[in-house]
């Protein structure tokens, strides 16, 4: 079972440090096998995936030591080998696409299962992945379940410009630049903080990037990688959650913010909600006067609207947490999904706890806030901010809920219900979990 009980209408305050973010932990992970020399990883959290990922490392024969309690992973691929008729990749785990680069690089071949998938946000393409193995070199032979790619060469240098900015597969043309031997090019990157967080990390193994941060990377390949210690960033995503979770329980919940300069958009979406973010000293808080309300825009006969797409606007995964924000307060508001189609269907849950919103097409929802909400059993989609979204919904309002199939909050955020309960939540699994 994977159904999360929770007690409602309590305000939540208190302190909290967020994990580092598991798209930034997973791909640097996946890149750790371009090197064989020792590395360090600080604040490795302990997620489903990152321990499919190391199991992985196992069974391919790398050094692990991973300690869950100070989040201290060290790791030495120095005597990797791979074997793709042995070895499959997980299939269920959508980054487990960012391992092919770097087993193309030392071992020629990668096996990727043709069913890989995380999130059901919508159906995510692997032909942007496929063409940018090609463009480099690689052969794709396609067989009943799977895809086999091969190198018989070290890969080439190349230019290529995006169809869309597509945060893996931007990472997995850094993976292979970093192998080929020369200077690529890479136009409509995807520039994501933990995309660059990600880059980051291959430059200390020594591959010179120019352009983190900006949608044209350039990458010189071809260089002997080193190893080092590399520390991650909290994320942005469970900052903004636990600020969003004090707001609408009416709490005061503080959170560690190391880099406020990655908020100022999403500073402005809280503040159409009537919440003012405050970053000082290396910390984050959500403060409200008065009831949630909904800013109203001075643009006669239109809604306040939230827009969210690729980075630099607002990030697609905060997008449940502000609808939840919007069935609380005040007012209407119009919510658009410019990345995933379909990715609005769960709002039919939103309706079980007696909100009012409308789906008027799959990127679009508008949400009529303010009325009063009943506890519910509602049941969340495999998709992880929507999980929390009922989860913030529920907790602020009176009485139990059970939000079912709720497990994908754990492929992202360790010890979140602890989490929950260190700053006054009534929260837990159900028996089994």
């Amino acid at each position: 079972m994977s159904d999360l009980i929770v007690h409602g209408g309590l305000p939540l305050r208190g302190e909290i440090t967020p994990s580092a973010n598991k798209n930034a932990v997973l791909p640097i992970l996946c890149a750790t096998l371009l090197t064989d020399k020792p590395l360090r990883l600080v604040g490795v959290p302990d997620i489903t995936d990152v321990n499919k990922i190391l199991d992985i490392f196992r069974a391919l024969g790398s050094d692990v030591s991973m300690d869950f309690s100070t989040g201290v992973l060290d790791l030495h691929h120095h005597a990797t080998a791979f074997d793709p008729v042995m070895h499959r990749l997980p299939e269920e785990m959508r980054s487990s696409i960012m391992l092919v680069p770097p087993l193309l690089a030392r071992f020629g071949v990668a096996r990727l299962e043709n069913d890989v998938k995380g999130c059901t946000l919508g159906v995510r393409e692997i032909d942007p992945h496929v063409e940018v193995f090609e463009r480099f070199g690689a052969t794709v032979e396609r067989s009943p379940d799977s895809l086999i790619v091969r190198a018989q060469t070290r890969m080439a240098a190349n230019d290529h410009w995006l169809d869309y900015a597509s945060v893996t597969t931007t990472e997995n043309f850094v993976l292979c630049a970093a192998c080929a031997s020369g200077t690529s090019t890479l136009v409509n990157a995807a520039s994501e903080p933990h995309v660059q967080e990600f880059c980051r990390f291959i430059a200390m193994l020594g591959v010179p990037i120019e352009g983190i941060g900006t949608s044209r990377l350039i990458i010189e390949g071809g260089h002997r990688l080193g190893g080092g210690e590399f520390r991650f960033s909290e994320d942005f995503h469970e900052i903004a959650t636990f600020l969003a979770l004090g707001a609408i329980t009416g709490g005061d919940i503080v959170v560690k913010n190391s880099a406020p300069e990655q908020f100022p958009l999403i500073d402005r979406t809280f503040a159409k909600f009537g919440i003012d973010l405050v970053h000082r000293d290396g910390w984050s808080r959500a403060m409200r006067d008065g009831p949630l309300r909904v800013r109203r825009p001075f643009t006669p006969n239109i809604l306040t609207k939230i827009e969210a797409a690729p980075w630099p606007y607002l990030p697609v995964d905060l997008l449940p947490i502000f609808i939840a924000l919007g069935v609380r307060a005040e007012g209407s508001a119009m919510f658009w999904n410019k990345v995933y189609d379909g990715a609005m269907g769960w709002s039919v849950e939103l309706s079980k706890f007696g909100a009012h919103v409308f789906l008027s097409d799959p990127h679009r929802l508008i949400t009529f806030g303010g009325i009063p909400l009943s506890p519910a059993k509602v049941e969340s989609p495999y998709i992880i901010r929507v999980a929390i979204a009922l989860l913030m919904v529920a907790s602020s309002i009176e009485g139990r809920s059970v939000i079912t199939n709720a497990l994908p909050i754990r492929r992202a955020h360790p010890r979140f219900v602890e989490n929950l309960r260190s700053v006054g939540a009534n929260v837990e699994w159900t028996e089994g979990n």
